[in-house]
């Protein structure tokens, strides 16, 4: 028996040794590739109103430790990358996506988006995206998942998801039903909520000026987010379903096309931030969308960048999203936006924060991501060219650096 135990005791000693050698290995292995260099970088930071010339920058464990600009010395055992004078910038930050897949998370990933806001997918696929890439899949953006858009007729994966709900197959309304459905999504792990204030634009039958809720069930919406400090992004194209959305508190309006200045300046007042998604309103213009849709964004779209260009004017906050999938038929990016933006009377550097800085300030991620600074996750980006003579020079990413560690490298 005393044998038998002794036999025992050493094999687990035997593993437990083996398994601290292995794991002592593994640190051994990541401290010597976990410090990356970036030398001869013009940064451009996500807050600063002037690019930093030539200028270090040091990540150490997945962390921006320092930006100098009087050093030649890098610390042993540091992956050194000489960007020879391209253009370091923080990551970008989709704030309208629907990617629905790793194929396009990763597509995203590769036009610089390290963090992606996604606002309506099926079955909460976009939170197990989030969760590889908190478990440390580097070649997949960081993910904040809205789940289902609540909307008078609710998509049929809800009810696939939810069974419970089968009473409002027929339709979504009223303040509790509402206040159950948001709170079911946020018991799910959703980082948003997101309602649909009026109508839809890009389908031939619906009316994107409708208001779908009253202020009161939007408030409902917005008090039962807050119980778990959720934030609530308001779908509105019309402007009485925005204004009733705004007074109810939500955080993000959504398109904004109809936009009144009282409604802007309510936002304003109330610090609510504005993603107009010109760039997709501007594919209703794509002949494929056909004639109805057609007729419909040739007076949306320039109503949408006149909403833009005043709500820039009166100083509301824009973030940049692209309402898209990423996914094989996608044909425009975040940078397409950024030039919508600068359209619209933004100024570059501004357009930049908006994809990068202010977004996160708005998600809460501020003290995490979204800019070039010390003590911040390391999610940067590098172009060739410099952004703010032309921010189209955003479309050709040569290195994505996803949480400290290189991502995507086509530096030649």
């Amino acid at each position: 028996m005393f044998t038998r135990f002794l036999l025992v005791a050493v094999l687990l000693l035997s593993v437990v040794t083996g398994a601290r050698h292995v794991l002592a290995t593994k640190q051994t292995l990541q401290a010597s590739a976990e410090i990356l260099v970036l030398t001869h970088a013009n940064v451009i930071d996500g807050v600063s109103a002037q690019p930093l010339r030539d200028a270090t920058v040091i990540v150490r464990a997945g962390r921006i430790e320092s930006i100098l600009t009087d050093t030649t010395s890098t610390p042993a055992n540091a992956t050194v990358i000489d960007l020879q004078g391209r253009w370091l910038l923080p990551g970008l930050i989709d704030a309208h996506t629907h990617i629905a897949d790793l194929a396009a998370a990763r597509a995203a990933l590769a036009s610089g988006v390290t963090t992606a806001r996604n606002m309506g997918i099926p079955h909460f696929t976009d939170i197990g995206m989030r969760q590889l890439h908190r478990n440390g899949r580097i070649d997949l953006p960081e993910m904040l998942s809205a789940g289902y858009h609540l909307y008078p007729q609710p998509a049929e994966g809800l009810f696939l998801d939810f069974p419970q709900f089968h009473d409002l197959l027929a339709g979504l309304s009223g303040a509790e039903n509402l206040r159950r459905v948001t709170r079911a999504q946020i018991e799910r792990g959703v980082d948003f909520i997101k309602v649909n204030a009026t109508d839809r634009a890009g389908q031939a039958q619906s009316d994107p000026r409708k208001q779908l809720f009253s202020e009161a069930e939007l408030t409902t919406i917005v008090e039962e987010a807050r119980r778990s400090n959720i934030f609530v992004a308001a779908h509105a194209h019309g402007d009485e379903g925005a204004l009733a959305a705004v007074r109810a508190g939500v955080r993000t309006i959504e398109h904004g096309t109809y936009l009144s200045e009282a409604t802007l300046d309510e936002m304003k007042r109330r610090g609510t931030y504005l993603t107009p998604t010109i760039a997709t309103m501007a594919e209703m213009l794509e002949p494929r969308n056909g004639a109805a849709l057609q007729l419909r964004g040739k007076h949306m779209v320039p109503r949408l960048r006149e909403a833009t260009a005043m709500a820039w004017r009166k100083g509301v906050k824009l973030l940049a999203g692209t309402d898209t999938d990423y996914g094989e038929t996608s044909n425009f990016r975040l940078a397409h936006e950024l030039m919508e933006l600068q359209s619209s009377g933004v100024t570059p550097m501004a357009a930049l924060q908006a994809a990068t800085s202010v977004a996160a300030e708005c998600f809460g991620l501020a003290q995490r991501t979204g800019s070039i600074k010390a003590g911040l996750e390391a999610d940067m980006i590098v172009i060739e060219r410099n952004p703010l003579d032309q921010l189209g020079n955003l479309q050709d990413v040569l290195l994505v650096i996803n949480n400290g560690r290189i991502a995507i490298n086509r530096l030649r």
